[in-house]
């Protein structure tokens, strides 16, 4: 069985704006994070319906670390791309959790129950804020989306576990 942790947490105010990390977030079941702008419904999809699943989004750093290191183009030249966890748009930065795995699954973030909905993949309005290569980088490692079950505060440290 694995345990990992929240390295970091992130919300931007409206579609597009630079996302802010904060110690600790308000995670309210059907909206997501308090202070997020899918929480207030401005997100960049916000207005699309039946494109769900954004009440929260999580990363792993190791993939992160990874695009650093060792991505590379079709070509097989190294990307060289450096993201923060902020510059990933997700809303959790985690360590030691093997977000794929969560599809369809409930876990634990600190005291907050969630269940995974899919794969958080990478998109063009990502591409567009951030840097080329981006999203072929981020295919099928882009992170998870997920529901948030149960209400409650997130934060920096708190414990990811399976349910």
């Amino acid at each position: 069985m694995w345990q990992g942790s929240v390295v970091s947490i992130h919300v931007a105010p409206e579609a597009s704006a630079l996302m802010r990390s904060v110690a600790e977030a308000r995670a309210v079941p059907g909206r997501g994070l308090e202070g997020d702008r899918y929480f207030t419904g401005l997100g960049f999809y916000s207005p699309r319906p039946g494109y769900g699943g954004r009440e929260v989004t999580l990363i792993e750093v190791e993939v992160l670390e990874a695009l650093a290191h060792g991505a590379v183009n079709a070509e097989g030249q190294r990307l060289g791309i450096k993201l923060t966890p902020a510059d990933s748009r997700r809303n959790l930065a985690t360590v030691g959790v093997p977000l794929s795995h969560l599809v369809d699954r409930e876990f634990w973030v600190g005291a907050v129950r969630m269940q995974g909905t899919r794969l958080c993949e990478p998109c063009k309005h990502l591409e567009d804020l951030t840097q080329p290569g981006v999203l072929a980088a981020l295919v099928h490692r882009g992170g998870l989306r997920a529901r948030i079950l149960t209400e409650g505060t997130i934060r920096v440290g708190d414990i990811v576990r399976p349910s």
